[in-house]
């Protein structure tokens, strides 16, 4: 299965960082719910795993915060592979947007 990654620098620490995307993440599923179903996601310290479907594709992966990068990285559907490059930036710049 394809895979997409994105990695964004802070200086937060991990304790500040994840106490905002977990908080983004809430708001996240109501901003995007015309776009976004069946959303899943477990915290575990400072690790989410999630899965959702987004435009009929289901995507799933993980998001670690450590004390200066967030990275997510997941598994993507084949059909999906010609947005990878604009999930990735999408992704990157929503982590910016909440940890700047």
């Amino acid at each position: 299965m394809p895979t997409f990654s994105a990695e964004v620098p802070h200086q937060l620490g991990s304790e500040q960082a994840t106490q905002r995307l977990r908080q983004f993440i809430d708001q996240a599923r109501e901003q995007y719910r015309d776009v976004v179903s069946d959303v899943q996601g477990s915290w575990s310290d400072n690790l989410l795993t999630f899965s959702f479907k987004s435009y009929g594709f289901k995507i799933d992966g993980t998001l670690t915060v450590g004390e200066t990068t967030a990275r997510v990285a997941g598994n993507m559907p084949f059909a999906a592979v010609p947005f990878r490059g604009k999930i990735e930036q999408s992704i990157a710049a929503e982590l910016r947007r909440e940890l700047t």
